[in-house]
């Protein structure tokens, strides 16, 4: 087994790590199943509604929702407050600020595009911080899938 003190630890090639333990640190970040959307699918669930999880709404599109309802076309993101730049809460980070900065900018550019093309093939997209309220993103989602979906149930 080869074991390397920290002091020796260098980024791989185009790496933005800065240390190992900001890499370990930011490997260990979940792109779905965050404890937000646990919360929110769990009441969404006891509402009687079902859903596809991290699922495409549009197969062509590479982009994942975090709740898909198709026969409604709902598409849920639940978005976090760091990585997508939210007004109230993202702060710029002090280590290697240009290239997080130009990172989440693109986040949220593409953000914006999701929604677009979303929209102009007929969905509804509804967006949520990561701090709002649970209950309240719940609720908001089942009224909109029961008024939209084409069978009424």
């Amino acid at each position: 087994m080869h074991v390397t003190s920290n002091d020796d630890w260098e980024p791989p090639q185009g790496s933005w790590a800065s240390s190992a333990a900001r890499r370990r640190n930011m490997q260990a970040i979940r792109s779905r199943d965050t404890k937000p959307e646990r919360l929110i699918r769990r009441l969404v669930h006891a509402q009687g509604l079902r859903y596809r999880v991290a699922a495409k709404p549009l197969p062509d599109l590479r982009r994942t929702a975090d709740l898909v309802f198709r026969r409604a076309k709902v598409a849920v993101f639940v978005d976090g407050c760091y990585w997508h730049g939210c007004p109230d809460h993202y702060i710029s980070p002090k280590t290697n600020p240009g290239y997080w900065s130009d990172k989440i900018a693109r986040n949220m550019a593409r953000d914006r595009d999701t929604d677009h093309q979303l929209t102009e093939a007929g969905w509804t997209v509804l967006r949520f911080w990561e701090h709002e309220s649970p209950d309240a993103c719940a609720f908001k989602i089942a009224s909109t899938v029961e008024r939209l979906r084409p069978d009424g149930r």
